[in-house]
């Protein structure tokens, strides 16, 4: 039996109050010290996966006492990130919906590749989205609801050359099968106008992110 939720917390951006994101019956994968940050919080992940060059040789056994399971491998010898590995894994459980929190921060290559992997969940048909204190990011190549999370704007970024077919219901600037090209900002800034908006698409793959300042 599949489960419904799948989320995963990785080593980026991470805060106490993403704790209250997690639902009863969630399968929890901590990344490297997204795992500690996770026990030390109270929460036991279901797995812990990574290299974990990113916390102590105490910390590490620290986390292989309270995780439920740990998977583990070399910092060197190895072809995917820590959240990619995770992200992996995760897939392999077959969800519904997984959820990336930690998977922004600093390192701009690592923020741009988990934002990519999105992709990855579209693929193997599951809904996927990344989120952090000022943003929640999803991807779409069909019809997305977009539901009022308490952040300002929409901007809506094309993740393919183009998105074709493009239509905006319950926003402030509404679109009728538009297309917009990598590189375009007519996207940027939208408003959603009640709890509630519909993105349809017809051609390629399209960035949501819904955002604050």
């Amino acid at each position: 039996m599949s489960k419904q939720r799948v989320v995963i917390f990785s080593g980026g951006e991470l805060h106490p109050k993403y704790i209250q994101e997690l639902q009863p019956g969630d399968f929890i994968i901590g990344a490297d010290k997204g795992a500690l940050f996770l026990i030390r919080h109270g929460i036991k992940p279901d797995l812990a996966v990574g290299d974990f060059d990113s916390i102590s040789s105490q910390e590490l056994e620290y986390v292989r006492s309270k995780a439920g399971k740990i998977v583990e491998c070399d910092p060197i010898d190895k072809n995917l990130t820590d959240t990619e590995l995770a992200f992996e894994m995760a897939i392999r459980e077959q969800p519904e919906f997984i959820l990336l929190i930690g998977g922004t921060g600093t390192r701009m290559d690592h923020t741009l590749a988990n934002v990519q992997m999105l992709n990855r969940g579209l693929q193997h048909h599951i809904s996927c989205a990344m989120m952090d204190r000022n943003n929640y990011i999803t991807m779409t190549g069909s019809r997305l609801e977009v539901q009022d999370r308490g952040y300002k704007y929409v901007s809506l970024l094309p993740m393919t050359p183009e998105v074709t077919g493009i239509t905006l219901e319950g926003f402030q600037y509404p679109l009728t099968n538009a297309t917009l090209k990598i590189g375009e900002s007519l996207g940027i800034s939208n408003v959603l106008l009640s709890s509630i908006g519909l993105v349809s698409v017809e051609g390629g793959l399209l960035l949501v992110i819904q955002s604050n300042d």
